[in-house]
């Protein structure tokens, strides 16, 4: 009994080391499904935002982020508390590796847990936001920053 035991710990385990890279995109939201919902919508909010950090575009951004947003940037932390400021100081709050990141960012590296999904090795959060007290309606935003 004791074998079979461990037999399971360790296939349990196992499943645990399995690389991030071996998961297809659709593994991905399946994942994002179970674990958050609204797995399409992510998909959605996922692709603009890669597609902002890759042509440069701090508009979309901003437009996914929750305000205040929390960014993590030179060494401080600060409050953003408007798109329209993420966007006139995307420049220093963003780190150029971070936008690299984000830019090249694929499913597979996706970081999944039960805050939210993680972009560029937990540098950006996305979080699946409740409009209203029955979280009834929700959407996909950018919850924090971590250059």
């Amino acid at each position: 009994m004791r074998r079979i035991a461990l037999a399971l710990f360790a296939l349990a385990f196992a499943s645990f080391a399995i690389p991030a890279y071996a998961q297809s995109d659709e593994d991905v939201l399946i994942q994002i499904e179970t674990m958050h919902g609204q797995s399409e919508a992510f998909a959605a909010a996922f692709e603009a935002l890669r597609e902002s950090f890759y042509s440069g575009d701090a508009s979309t951004l901003a437009d996914l982020a929750v305000y205040p947003l929390t960014v993590e940037a030179n060494g401080e932390v600060y409050d953003v508390l408007s798109g329209q400021d993420l966007v006139d100081n995307a420049q220093s709050l963003l780190t150029p590796e971070t936008v690299e990141a984000l830019s090249n960012q694929t499913y597979a590296d996706l970081i999944i847990n039960s805050d939210g999904v993680g972009l560029a090795n937990g540098a950006l959060w996305m979080a699946l936001i409740c409009t209203d007290d029955a979280c009834s309606d929700s959407y996909w935003g950018v919850t924090r920053i971590n250059n």
